[in-house]
């Protein structure tokens, strides 16, 4: 019989080995009112780095909650090396971005600044906390960085031109992902999805420009910026991620 885990998982960041003692205190509330966890229950816990691990309360209250470390029930797993590149949007798209990236599996989020970019204020640490949350609830054990957000220009004056990047052409001038995707092999990748306006012909033609640029469509029709997001990543992962 396969083991019950438990139904609480909660990111920690801090060194998880048996024994150790942690304080949860950002997450008291929804641990002891919400879920009702006391003394005695076990919650899943991981870090991003040393996979999952049970930990057992040892007190509990609305402000804190302590427990000790018991044992590992899952190895680290780490997505492939694949980033994703995008233009922020409105608020609660731009959290959407952000959560289903990390639920599908890329390993950096870069918000990047662009000609037609219409919204320029970033919360970086709210964009890492919906990372967390997404990661929390898919049963990853792996928490994408939330990069600084840059200028297109400036990321690409000083980009590593071995890390080739699937540039998602809303014009649907390229051939499709999945077609072009077979004549690549696996590597440091990024996926770059533009904002609502699209990009700029100066920003595209600085794209195409470029050897390390794998321009590509996304299908018939225009998609909007989370759903390319989404469909990038699913065909990105398909060809030559780890869902295959």
């Amino acid at each position: 019989m396969h083991e019950t885990r438990p139904k609480i998982r909660l990111y920690f960041d801090a060194p998880l080995c048996t024994g150790a003692e942690l304080l949860l205190e950002e997450q008291a509330h929804y641990v002891s009112t919400v879920m009702r966890h006391g003394p005695g229950d076990c919650v899943e816990v991981f870090n991003g780095r040393d996979g999952a691990w049970t930990a057992r309360i040892t007190q509990a209250s609305k402000r804190k909650i302590a427990c000790t470390v018991e044992k590992q029930i899952a190895l680290q797993q780490n997505p492939p090396d694949v980033w994703l590149l995008f233009a922020p949007i409105k608020k609660a798209r731009t959290d959407f971005i952000v959560e289903k990236a990390a639920e599908m599996g890329v390993s950096r989020i870069c918000p990047v600044f662009t000609q037609f970019t219409n919204s320029e204020r970033l919360r970086r640490d709210r964009l890492r906390a919906h990372a967390i949350e997404a990661a929390e609830q898919c049963g990853g054990t792996f928490v994408p960085e939330v990069a600084e957000a840059m200028k297109l220009g400036s990321l690409l004056s000083d980009w590593d031109s071995r890390r080739r990047i699937l540039f998602c052409d809303e014009r649907r001038n390229a051939e499709p992902a999945q077609t072009v995707l077979r004549n690549y092999t696996r590597g440091p990748w990024a996926i770059l999805i533009g904002p609502e306006g699209g990009f700029s012909q100066e920003e595209a033609d600085a794209m195409y420009a470029r050897d390390f640029v794998v321009p590509v469509s996304l299908g018939p029709r225009v998609l909007r910026a989370d759903t390319a997001a989404v469909a990038a990543i699913a065909a990105w992962q398909m060809a030559l991620g780890d869902w295959v």
